[in-house]
C-alpha cells in the first residue's frame, strides 16, 4: 500500500542531512562529502519509513539490517578514500560552470538533487515498510540478490583499493578478480542491492515501487555510473581501450579473448 503521508515523512530528515553535508563542504570548500551522504540518505529514509509506519513485520527488520549494512560501508569506504585528496574531478568541472558562488549554489545543484533523487529510488523502502505480510519467495530472493549486489560491490572497492596502494600499479589498469569479469564491478553490485530491495517490496505488494531501481539503473548505466566514467578515461589510461575490448562493461561475463 502507498502511504503518502509515510512517504513524504522521510523528506525532512533526508533534507537535514543533505543540509549538514553542504556545510561540511563550506568549511571544506569541497562537495566530495556528497558522495559520504548519499548512502546515508536512504538509511534514514528507511528509519523514516518504519517510525512512521502503521506495521512491524519482520520484513521491516530484515529491510533495516540491509540497508544498514550497504549504507555504512560505502560511507565509510568512501570517505576514507576521498579524505585529504582534492576535490573529485567530476564537481571541479561543475564548480568551473557554475562559478560564482559555487559553494552556495551546491545546495541545490548538488546536495539537494541528490536528496531529490534519493527519495524517488527509496520507494521500495516505502513498499518494504508498507505491510504486514509475512515473509515470502520474494523476500528470500531479494535477501540473495542482495548478497550477490554487496559481494561485488564491496568485493570490487577492496580489490581495487588493494591494486590503487600497490605503486607498481601506478598508471595500470585493474583488471583482475571481479574486475576481470566486469568493468564495473561496484556499479553492478549496486544494480542488484537495488533489484534485490525492490524483490523485497514486492513480497510487500509494492509492484509500483519499481521507479526506484529503475531509477538507480538510469544512473549507474547512462549518468552518474558507467557512462561518465568511462567518457574520457581512455584518454588519462590508453590500456584502458583493450581492457574495453576484452571485458564486459556491466553485466559479468568471461573475458573475450
Amino acid at each position: 500500500m502507498f502511504d503518502f503521508h509515510v512517504y513524504v515523512s522521510a523528506l525532512p530528515v533526508m533534507a537535514l542531512l543533505a543540509v549538514a553535508g553542504w556545510l561540511i563542504s563550506l568549511i571544506k570548500n569541497n562537495v566530495d562529502i556528497v558522495d559520504s551522504c548519499w548512502s546515508l540518505l536512504f538509511l534514514v529514509a528507511t528509519g523514516a519509513y518504519l517510525y512512521h509506519s502503521p506495521f512491524q513485520s519482520s520484513r521491516g527488520q530484515l529491510l533495516l539490517w540491509l540497508v544498514l549494512v550497504w549504507s555504512l560501508r560505502l560511507a565509510v569506504f568512501l570517505t576514507a578514500r576521498n579524505w585529504g585528496h582534492e576535490e573529485d574531478r567530476r564537481y571541479q568541472a561543475m564548480r568551473a560552470r557554475n562559478e560564482p558562488n559555487f559553494r552556495y549554489k551546491s545546495i541545490w545543484r548538488v546536495f539537494g538533487i541528490q536528496a531529490l533523487l534519493a527519495w524517488i529510488i527509496s520507494l521500495p523502502l516505502l513498499g518494504a515498510t508498507g505491510s504486514a505480510a509475512p515473509l515470502s519467495v520474494f523476500d528470500y530472493a531479494g535477501a540473495v540478490l542482495w548478497c550477490v549486489g554487496f559481494i561485488f560491490e564491496a568485493g570490487g572497492d577492496w580489490q581495487l583499493t588493494r591494486f590503487k596502494r600497490n605503486p607498481a600499479n601506478a598508471g595500470q589498469v585493474m583488471d583482475k578478480g571481479l574486475w576481470s569479469v566486469t568493468r564495473h564491478p561496484n556499479y553492478f553490485g549496486d544494480f542488484c542491492i537495488w533489484w534485490g530491495f525492490y524483490l523485497i517490496a514486492l513480497g510487500a505488494g509494492a509492484w509500483w515501487s519499481v521507479l526506484g531501481p529503475l531509477l538507480m539503473t538510469g544512473l549507474l548505466l547512462k549518468v552518474s555510473g558507467v557512462a561518465l566514467l568511462e567518457k574520457d578515461i581512455g584518454q588519462r589510461r590508453p590500456a584502458y581501450a583493450d581492457y574495453i575490448r576484452r571485458t564486459n562493461a556491466f553485466f559479468p561475463g568471461p573475458r573475450k579473448g
